[in-house]
């Protein structure tokens, strides 16, 4: 099973996209860290795993454009 989690940090918010493997989608908004903006990126995708019933989140490809 494979999901796609796509990703825009702002300066207030966090916006997430997750597809699921049926192509369908789930937005997800997280307020961003500016002393870490990992965190926030973070929370977002915990938040979004969750909402699916999935128990950990492992990643094997990541790009920045």
């Amino acid at each position: 099973m494979s999901y796609r989690i796509g990703i825009d940090v702002g300066g207030t918010f966090t916006d997430l996209v997750l597809t699921r493997p049926d192509g369908s989608i789930q937005l997800g908004k997280t307020p961003t860290t500016p002393e870490d903006q990992s965190i926030g990126v973070v929370n977002g995708i915990g938040a979004l795993a969750a909402g699916e019933g999935l128990d950990g989140v492992y990643y094997n490809a990541a790009a920045a454009g």
